[in-house]
């Protein structure tokens, strides 16, 4: 039987399965901590945070994140939070309601209701332009370039004052991923060749592993890390060559041709031919950013599985149909969304 602490040491789940809310249930990340959740027996109720239809086998809780009034009483009775829901298109101000102000609000809420253990995701893009090479948290300063990222970096700051343990993923592969391999796909066929090399090195996690950690971390009987942020990749980086290749031998892309492009010509390329992406996101898959990620993995207790790579089998069928516009969720190959993730 699970038994969450709260930050005083007192039991907030003894005698009973602790009941879980979770935002952003219906997304990539989000769906794949719901499935983590609903395997584990020790799990009571599942309440889902949601504007509309919450998904199948959870108990809705309905609130907008971006509507702070319609937050309160929305942790009322759950031991553990675990918050995966952000804005990451629209304007500065867009963002900054959800992932500052309505995170803050619904947080604070987190610890009126005496929440015993709270689970914040957020994103390595908070630290802007590399090269990042085996960075330890804060390493460098962060430096977002984004409304999205320069407003889950201010999330934060709310998390860690409500003793959140705070994830900054990185890259993250897997079934429902609708920018990372859609931006590769747009780049390698506008600038076909190896990118500056190919050595860059890139911290990346597959959605199931990230969805197994972020559920240790929220049912452990003690809290297994301190609040505190943490890095949540994979401990060991992979090439953009290595991706590049996995993604081919598996038929999600075209095997990449064997040119070798200095940077400048990457970038000129770049620029002449039309498509979705742009610089920022080359730069991101062309050169170095690889945050060190082990601890959290460690003191979780928990393996983080082979690696992103050797969980591609399981997803190339969903890309190959999302990328081809078949997949039911899929959006046109020219309309693919574009990367204000980052």
């Amino acid at each position: 039987m699970t038994e969450v602490r709260g930050k005083d040491g007192a039991r907030s789940g003894t005698g009973r399965r602790p009941t879980v809310l979770l935002t952003g249930a219906s997304g990539f990340i989000g769906s794949a901590v719901l499935a983590a959740l609903r395997a584990r027996p020790e799990v009571g109720e599942i309440r889902a945070l949601a504007r509309t239809a919450a998904p199948a086998g959870t108990v809705p809780v309905t609130a907008d994140l971006a509507e702070p009034a319609t937050l309160r009483g929305a942790a009322e009775g759950a031991d553990v939070l675990i918050h995966l829901a952000s804005l990451v298109t629209g304007s500065e101000e867009a963002c900054a309601a959800v992932n500052v102000d309505g995170s803050r609000v619904l947080l604070g809420e987190a610890g009126r209701a005496g929440v015993g253990r709270i689970v914040h995701l957020s994103t390595s893009a908070v630290y802007g332009a590399g090269p990042h090479r085996d960075i330890l948290v804060d390493e460098v300063a962060p430096a977002p370039v984004s409304a999205a990222s320069r407003t889950r970096l201010a999330g934060e700051r709310a998390a860690l004052d409500a003793g959140a343990v705070v994830l900054r993923a990185p890259l993250v592969l897997g079934a429902g991923d609708r920018w990372v391999v859609p931006c590769l796909a747009d780049l390698l066929r506008r600038v076909p060749a190896r990118w500056d090399g190919g050595g860059a090195l890139l911290s990346l996690v597959a959605v199931a592993d990230l969805a197994r950690l972020i559920t240790a971390l929220a049912l452990a009987p003690e809290p297994p890390a301190p609040s505190g942020v943490f890095h949540a990749g994979h401990p060991q980086p992979v090439s953009i060559d290595r991706l590049l290749a996995a993604l081919a031998e598996h038929g999600v892309l075209p095997p990449a041709p064997d040119a070798d492009w200095p940077w400048e010509r990457c970038v000129a390329e770049l620029r002449r031919v039309p498509g979705v992406f742009g610089e920022r996101q080359l730069e991101l898959m062309a050169r170095d950013h690889w945050y060190r990620s082990a601890e959290i993995w460690r003191l979780a207790g928990t393996d983080p599985g082979p690696g992103p790579l050797d969980r591609l089998a399981d997803a190339a069928p969903w890309y190959r149909a999302h990328l081809a516009g078949g997949h039911p969720d899929a959006p046109p190959r020219a309309n693919l969304p574009t990367f204000q993730r980052i």
